[in-house]
């Protein structure tokens, strides 16, 4: 039997068959290999997304195979657009494996709202550094006369504020106060006295008739 017959025979075919089959079979496995072999360990580096909004966000770490995780949000800042990114972990320019989550915390719409508390009748000392404390900023100083130096009123933008009202933190407020100046007190006791009299005259006439 010469070459020629030998490859048409059973025997040649089912082994060539067989030869086919597994050298498909070591193409597969060598792309399998050679695709585990390229992602694995593989090291993407985080982008930055500080100022971005969270559709871009998205759309850039989907591109990356990074995943995204939302954290509270912050006090408002800004310096950053509203509902965009304002810090992220872990941070940019680090290096993750892909599917990573990388968290991010978006700025608010504004600042948060703060209750004032009932502050009139108490002496400016204590009012200023209070508020302050609260976050907020003290205006322009008004004074009246005032036996002394208490708060009389609280206004923002010209409204009168009262006690339970919400106002942002960075509000500003102004103050009207006391001027705790002797000649309203020398008035005051004037008016007393002549009140005093006035009601020891009327006593009298009312004894006298």
């Amino acid at each position: 039997m010469n070459f020629i017959q030998f490859i048409f025979t059973k025997t040649f075919l089912k082994q060539l068959a067989m030869a086919v089959v597994v050298v498909v079979i070591l193409v597969f496995l060598t792309m399998f290999w050679l695709k585990f072999t390229t992602h694995h360990d593989q090291r993407i580096e985080v982008p930055n997304l500080a100022k971005l909004t969270l559709d871009k966000v998205e759309d850039k770490l989907d591109a990356l195979d990074l995943r995204l995780e939302i954290l509270d949000s912050a006090n408002y800042n800004p310096a950053f657009p509203k509902f965009s990114v304002i810090e992220q972990i872990p941070a940019p320019g680090k290096f993750v494996k892909e599917n990573r989550k990388i968290y991010i915390i978006l700025n608010p719409s504004g600042y948060r709202k703060v209750e004032i508390p009932e502050l009139v009748g108490k002496t400016q000392r204590q009012v200023e550094p209070f508020l302050r404390a609260l976050g907020f900023e003290i205006g322009s100083i008004s004074y009246r006369p005032h036996i002394s130096d208490m708060v009389l009123e609280m206004r923002h933008k010209g409204e009168r504020l009262e006690a339970g009202t919400t106002l942002e933190i960075t509000s500003v407020i102004d103050l009207i106060v006391g001027d705790a100046k002797d000649s309203y007190r020398e008035e005051s006791e004037s008016i007393d006295s002549l009140d005093i009299e006035k009601e020891i005259l009327i006593k009298t006439d009312e004894f006298n008739e």
